[in-house]
């Protein structure tokens, strides 16, 4: 059985100079995409990403990134828009990395595709009228 999940990867300042990302590749044969990632030698680091391979597999390489010393979050949280509240002024999509936010030319309205969202959050702090919500 396959799982795709996103995770959020804290990486203490010993987890960050080891290769835990290839290790997930080549010893678990798990796919990954990199949604959003801040790290620096030395210090502490984050990663977003989507993880996905057969669920066995998954379970190893999530306790192989433990036994590492890195810590995983869930990524439990979920932007959404408030329909009544939304002028579609689109300063969203001026801040989304991930564009998750597109203007349909048609009706010149904003869309929302929340399968590209990372929650970065930046969209809820940009939002004029406060239409984008952060749920847990």
């Amino acid at each position: 059985m396959n799982v795709s999940k996103k995770i959020v990867l804290h990486f203490t300042p010993k987890a960050v100079d080891k290769p835990v990302v290839s290790h997930l590749i080549r010893d678990y044969g798990l796919d990954f995409n990199i949604l959003k990632a801040s790290i620096s030698p030395g210090e502490e680091g984050l990663m977003v990403m989507e993880l996905s391979g057969d669920q066995k597999a998954y379970d190893k390489g999530i306790k192989y990134l433990q036994e590492s010393g890195v810590e995983i979050q869930a990524l439990s949280q979920d932007v959404t828009r408030n329909d009544t509240r939304c002028t579609h002024c689109g300063a969203c999509i001026t801040m989304c990395p991930t564009r998750a936010f597109s203007l349909e030319s048609k009706t010149r309205k904003v869309e929302f595709d929340n399968s590209k969202c990372i929650v970065c959050e930046l969209c809820v702090r940009a939002c004029p009228p406060r239409a984008k919500e952060l749920h847990y």
